[in-house]
This record gives C-alpha cells, structure tokens and sequence, in this order.
C-alpha cells in the first residue's frame, strides 16, 4: 500500500527534513482541495502545456500591451502582472466589485494562469466558479478564452482583487 510506503520514507528521513515534507504534502492537498471543490461544481479541468507560452503572450498583449518597456520595467511587471492594475496603468475594478464582477461574469471556458508557473489551466463549464473559490490562492489570474477579461487574485491583502475588461476596440483574437 502506497501509505505504507511513504511512512517507510518518512521513518528514514531526519528530523529537520519533516517539515520540508510537511509542506510539501500541504501543498499538494491544498491543490487536491482547490480541484475537488471545482469537480464539486461540474468544472472539466484540462492542463495546457504545450500552448502555455502563447496564451500567456496574448494575455500580455491584451492586457499591457499599451504599456511601454519603461513603464513596466518601473513597475516591476515581470515580478507580478497584477502591478498593472495596482499602478493604475489598466483601468479595472477592485475589491468586492471586482469580487462581485467576476461573479455575474459568464465563466464557461476560462483559462488559469498562476504568476510562477508555466503551465495555465483551462475550466470548461466553469460558470458556477465565484471569486471565493480562489480566496486562497496568490498571484493567480482568471481570464475568458476570448481574452475579454481577467480577474486576479493576489498574495497582499491590500492589493486586489483586479477585474478589468476590455471594450470590444481593445481586445486581441483568442487563440
């Protein structure tokens, strides 16, 4: 049995070592949570790893794209997206009507980027999904498949929620 394996590792491992495997074993049941509570509501999650890098770039282009080199370089963008709404440099909303946008926003198919991961995720019939879902998640951005909107979700209280969207002049063609 896999449990009795891993109790096997964990009796080997010194002491200073559990708490490395503590966290680990959080963070993978924090994650399993997060899902559970998605399966819970009919949402299909699919990993997206091979067109990660182009929906990323066209997140960048829709939503910073009228932002130059300068700007962002000053704003730290690379270290956190979201530091275009927190300047002031995207127009959005934030705090609850940024919650409360996001929930009467229509989520059939949406894509979950996280700020330090390659990899984005992507939500089918996912219209049931709140902001609340994502209360304990950091540095994480909701966005429609046709790149109309994005809610983030960031790791400071006094920075977010964002909920921006784009007039129809402003939006870029989804993948």
């Amino acid at each position: 049995m896999i449990k009795d394996k891993i109790i096997e590792i964990l009796e080997k491992l010194p002491d200073e070592e559990l708490e490395n495997v503590y966290w680990a074993v959080k963070h993978i049941e924090k994650k399993y949570l997060f899902n559970w509570n998605l399966f819970g509501k009919g949402v299909k999650i699919t990993n997206q790893f091979e067109e990660s890098e182009k929906i990323v770039a066209l997140w960048d282009a829709t939503f910073a794209g009228h932002i130059s080199e300068e700007i962002k370089n000053e704003i730290n963008y690379n270290q956190f997206k979201w530091h275009i709404f927190s300047y002031k440099k995207q127009a959005c909303l934030t705090e609850h009507a940024a919650r409360s946008a996001f929930n009467t926003t229509n989520k059939n198919e949406v894509y979950v980027m996280n700020q330090n991961s390659p990899y984005i995720t992507l939500l089918r019939n996912a219209n049931e999904i709140i902001a609340e879902d994502f209360d304990n998640e950091q540095d994480v951005y909701i966005f429609d498949s046709s790149f109309t909107w994005t809610y983030v979700q960031t790791h400071e209280s006094m920075c977010g929620p964002y909920f921006s969207r784009l007039n129809k002049k402003n939006s870029v063609s989804s993948i």
